[in-house]
């Protein structure tokens, strides 16, 4: 089994044009490409929905993260319909909630309060996918 295999996928949103899903979006490609790069990777959500053949396989059966703008859950939703084992879902709301009164942005730019909660939200992701990893999350 190759390393790829053990690492955490996390799969946020799409919400194009709406600053939540641009949240969701940022904070899955901190978490991926730059804090934890080692133990996790991301899957376009479109891909998934299309049912693109390379993008189910790196979902399906495999510690998956979601992170969603909004309470329509799409990338939770998804996840589980083609197979993929949530491990943890997080909502951008939520995490909102703890910046009360911040401008974070639009659908298609951040503000400098709007990267300061990525990183916020990012880090308590990091630290989820770390504890999977060395729990032996995508382990069978």
């Amino acid at each position: 089994m190759s390393n790829e295999s053990f690492k955490i996928v996390v799969v946020p949103c799409s919400g194009i044009g709406k600053v939540m899903g641009l949240l969701a979006r940022e904070t899955a490609l901190q978490v991926t490409a730059q804090m934890a790069p080692d133990i996790t990777e991301t899957v376009c959500l479109a891909h998934l929905v299309t049912g693109e053949e390379e993008a189910k396989a790196k979902v399906t059966g495999r510690a998956c993260m979601t992170v969603d703008g909004c309470t329509a859950y799409c990338a939770a939703a998804s996840v589980a319909a083609i197979g993929g084992n949530i491990q943890a879902k997080y909502l951008v709301l939520d995490e909102m909630r703890k910046h009360r009164g911040k401008n974070a942005g639009n659908g298609s730019a951040l503000t400098a309060d709007g990267w300061q909660i990525v990183d916020a939200f990012a880090s308590q992701i990091v630290e989820k996918a770390n504890e999977l990893h060395k729990g032996g999350a995508n382990h069978e």
